[in-house]
């Protein structure tokens, strides 16, 4: 990408659509200036420039929650990107993965989002480091792996059951029992989900070329 094709408005900024390379949630929409979009293509994480303090800014530089950029686009006038990143962390000071998570109309289906698997990693993951008391979750990590690896195997044996005995409200909610304590396993074991999520499309794309 050549900077100087790009189109910045009177004030020498441009809008930056950041999103998610994996999941493709939006993340948030920042600003850059002309120093800021050299920046992020040198090094290849985001750079934004804050219109409230007048300064650049890199992402993560104090929480930690750096986005690595995978691809950048522009628009078909030049005067928006389109950034697609893997981020590190939340990309909201909020703690939200998303700044994008105030709903102003809600819609009538959620199929083809899979963004829960997503939010329910992070919040195990805030549970092993911060174990709250009286949290289940807390309970499962401070019993340990054995443990986790029992309710997974329990959870697995009630899908089965459920399936078996074809009652689909009760195989829907076996189903979700066992994923949350796979996310959990996961989260112990020190595997990101999307580990797990490549290694399908991985094999997805295998048989694409079989």
């Amino acid at each position: 990408m050549n900077s100087n094709e790009i189109k910045f408005d009177e004030k020498g900024l441009l809008p930056a659509i950041i999103q998610d390379a994996e999941t493709l949630e939006v993340l948030t929409l920042a600003y850059m200036n002309k120093e800021s979009l050299e920046k992020t293509l040198e090094t290849g994480e985001t750079w934004f420039y804050s219109r409230s303090r007048q300064e650049l800014w890199h992402k993560g530089e104090t929480s930690g929650n750096t986005q690595t950029v995978v691809e950048m686009k522009y628009d078909c006038d030049k005067d928006a990107l389109l950034v697609l990143v893997k981020p590190k962390g939340p990309a909201c000071h909020t703690g939200a993965i998303s700044c994008f998570s105030q709903e102003v109309t809600e819609r009538k289906t959620r199929l083809g989002e899979y963004q829960i698997l997503q939010s329910l990693e992070t919040v195990i993951q805030q549970r092993e480091k911060e174990r709250p008391e009286g949290a289940y979750t807390t309970y499962l990590f401070e019993k340990g792996v054995d443990k986790i690896l029992k309710k997974v195997g329990e959870e697995s044996a009630e899908v089965i059951i459920a399936a078996k005995n074809r009652d689909p409200e009760e195989l829907k909610w076996e189903a979700a029992d066992l994923l949350y304590h796979l996310q959990v396993l996961l989260v112990e074991q020190g595997l990101p989900f999307k580990e797990v999520l490549k290694t399908l499309e991985e094999r997805h794309k295998g048989r694409d070329r079989s």
